[in-house]
C-alpha cells in the first residue's frame, strides 16, 4: 500500500518515494495546447494548487523521471528545457509592507544563487526583476517561466487591517508589473491565490491574463474526483459506505467535476477512517463572522446566496463582498448555474457536511457565546424522545444561556433574524434534517424539521410589545403550510414560537398535532 502524500507539496518527492498521486498531467499538456500565455487560478485554501505548481515547474524544467506512466510522459517536449522563476508566498504571515519587502529581495538573492548570477546592475526590486528575466532568457536562449503561488497571502494577511492591506497591495502591484513589462521574454505564466483581486488593483495592464477558476475544463485542476478516489484510492475503500463519505467531503464545484478536498480525504485515511473536520480545522473564519455581524447577515440565507458572475469573482479590499468571500474561501459552493436572457448567475450551497456542521458551529459560539453541546443534548433528546414540551425547554434553555454581556458586545441582537439565526446555526451544527424558508403553494415556512417521520413545522415572530395571542401558530393554519407534510409524514407538529425583543426569550410558544 501506497503511503500518504500529506503536507508534501512538492511533486519530484510525492514521486521519488511512491506516495499516492492524482495525475493532473493531462490538464497541463491542455494549458500548453490552448497556447495562451497567462494564466490565473484561485481554489480555497489546502486545494493542491502547491503541488499543481510543482509538477509545472518539474515539467518545464524537464525532469521526465518523474513522469513515468503519466500522461505527460508522452504527450511532452522533453527536449526543451526552460528557467523557472518559483514564487511563493504561502509560508508565514506577512505583517506589513516592510516585511513584504524583505521577502522579495530574499527572492532576487536565492534566485541569483540558484542561476549563478553573480551581480545586478539594478537596485530597486522591480528592476532586478525584470533584470533577472532578462538575464535567464539569454543565458538560457528560452523565454522565461514564471509561476506565483498563493499570489494574494501577503494582503489577505492583512485583510483585517484595511490601510496596511492596501499598502502591501500596492507593494505587490508594483512587484506584478513586472510581469506585463517584460511580455517578450516569458513563455508561461501561471498564478494561484484563493481570492481573485481585479486585474485594476493588482494586475493593472495584464489584460490578457486568463482566468480557469470557473473554466469547465479546468474544474478538477485541483482536488479529487469521485472516480479518482475510486481508482487511485481503491485499496483503501475497504469498509467504507461511498455515500456517506461523498456527503461528509465532496461537493465542491467549479463547473467541471464535483471535487473533494484533498486535505480531507488524506487525513480522513490516515485517521483509520475517522470522520472529522479536517480542512476547517485549519483555520478559523473569525474576519467572516465580524462582517457577518457588521451586515447584519440572516444566517439562515446562507442556504438560498443567489450571486452574479462579477460578484463571485470579483474581490478588493475596498469593497468586500461577504457572498464573494465566502465561495473564494470554500465556505460555500456553486449549485446551480442560472441563465436569464443572457445574464449568468450561481447559486450557492454548502459544499459538504463537514463545511456545514463546523461553520455553523463556529457562528453559533459567536452569536450564542454558550456550550453548544449540551444545548444540542437537550434538541436531540427532545426530537428523539417526540417530547414538543421538552424542545420548548431547550429554545428557552438556549436563550436563556447566552451572557448578557454577549448582547452588549453583539448588536446582530438587536434585529428580527438573529434569533432564527441562532437556531439556524445550533441545528445546522449538529448535522440535523431541515429547511429554511421551506416553499409552499401559499408562502414559505419559516424552518421546517424532519426526524423519523415527523415533520416540524415552525414559524417564528418577534415582537417588542406583548405578544398576540397564537400569532405565530395562527400563520401556519391560515397558510395550511402543514398540507406539505400530511401526507408524506407519520406525524406533523405545527408549532408557533414568538420571541420577546425585552425578554431576549420565547413569550409564546403553541403547538399543534396533525396525524
Amino acid at each position: 500500500m501506497k503511503s500518504l502524500p500529506i503536507g508534501i507539496q512538492t511533486f519530484s518527492e510525492i514521486r521519488n518515494y511512491d506516495f499516492y498521486y492524482v495525475d493532473k498531467t493531462p490538464l497541463i499538456a491542455k494549458l500548453i495546447e490552448d497556447n495562451k500565455k497567462y494564466y490565473f487560478l484561485s481554489r480555497p485554501r489546502r486545494f493542491g494548487k502547491s503541488l499543481f505548481l510543482s509538477t509545472l515547474k518539474s515539467a518545464f524544467r524537464t525532469e521526465k523521471e518523474y513522469f513515468k506512466g503519466l500522461f505527460l510522459e508522452n504527450n511532452w517536449n522533453w527536449n526543451k528545457k526552460y528557467p523557472v522563476l518559483y514564487i511563493s508566498f504561502g509560508a508565514g504571515v506577512t505583517d506589513g509592507r516592510e516585511e513584504l519587502k524583505i521577502i522579495l529581495r530574499n527572492l532576487i538573492r536565492n534566485w541569483q544563487k540558484e542561476y549563478n548570477i553573480k551581480t545586478l546592475s539594478q537596485e530597486g526590486i522591480r528592476g532586478q526583476f525584470i533584470e533577472i528575466i532578462q538575464v535567464l532568457s539569454e543565458n538560457y536562449n528560452e523565454k522565461v517561466v514564471i509561476l506565483i503561488d498563493e499570489y494574494d497571502k501577503p494582503i489577505l494577511d492583512m485583510i483585517d487591517k484595511p490601510d496596511l492591506a492596501i499598502e502591501v497591495r500596492d507593494e505587490l502591484k508594483n512587484f506584478y508589473s513586472v510581469i506585463k513589462d517584460s511580455d517578450e521574454y516569458l513563455k508561461f505564466v501561471f498564478l494561484t491565490g484563493v481570492t481573485k483581486f481585479s486585474k485594476v488593483s493588482l494586475f493593472s495592464g495584464l489584460n490578457n491574463l486568463e482566468d480557469i477558476t470557473l473554466h469547465k475544463d479546468y474544474g478538477d485542476i485541483c482536488g479529487y474526483t469521485q472516480n479518482d478516489i475510486e481508482t487511485v484510492f481503491k485499496e483503501r475503500l475497504a469498509n467504507i459506505n461511498l455515500e456517506r463519505l461523498k456527503k461528509w467531503y465532496n461537493g465542491y464545484n467549479f463547473l467541471g467535476n464535483s471535487v473533494y478536498n484533498p486535505f480531507d480525504i488524506l487525513l480522513f485515511f490516515s485517521n483509520h477512517n475517522t470522520y472529522k473536520t479536517y480542512w476547517f480545522q485549519t483555520a478559523t473564519p473569525a474576519f467572516l463572522i465580524k462582517l457577518m455581524q457588521k451586515k447584519k447577515y440572516f444566517i439562515p440565507d446562507l442556504e438560498n446566496i443567489e450571486v452574479s458572475e462579477e460578484v463571485i469573482g470579483s474581490f478588493d479590499i475596498n469593497k468586500i463582498k461577504l457572498e464573494t468571500l465566502l465561495f473564494q474561501t470554500g465556505y460555500l459552493t456553486i449549485d446551480k448555474v442560472v441563465e436569464r436572457f443572457g445574464d449568468i448567475s450561481y447559486l450557492l450551497k454548502y459544499p459538504n457536511q463537514e463545511v456545514k456542521n463546523s461553520l455553523n458551529k463556529y457562528i453559533f459560539d459567536y452569536l450564542a457565546d454558550t456550550n453548544i453541546i449540551s444545548i444540542q443534548r437537550l434538541f436531540y433528546d427532545a426530537i428523539k424522545d417526540d417530547k414538543v414540551p421538552e424542545f420548548k425547554n431547550a429554545i428557552f434553555t438556549l436563550f436563556a444561556s447566552i451572557p448578557n454581556d454577549n448582547y452588549k458586545k453583539n448588536d446582530i441582537a438587536n434585529y428580527e433574524g438573529y434569533y432564527a439565526s441562532v437556531l439556524y446555526s445550533c441545528f445546522a451544527g449538529m448535522g440535523v434534517d431541515f429547511v429554511v424558508e421551506d416553499a409552499t403553494n401559499k408562502g414559505y415556512i419559516d424552518m421546517t424539521l424532519f426526524f423519523e417521520g415527523r415533520a416540524y413545522v415552525i414559524e417564528f415572530k418577534v415582537t417588542v410589545n406583548k405578544p398576540k395571542i397564537n400569532s405565530a401558530l395562527k400563520q401556519i393554519k391560515e397558510k395550511k403550510y402543514y398540507e406539505k407534510y400530511i401526507y408524506k409524514y407519520i406525524k406533523v407538529y405545527n408549532i408557533g414560537i414568538v420571541f420577546g425583543k425585552k425578554k431576549r426569550n420565547i413569550v409564546k410558544f403553541n403547538y399543534e398535532t396533525i396525524k
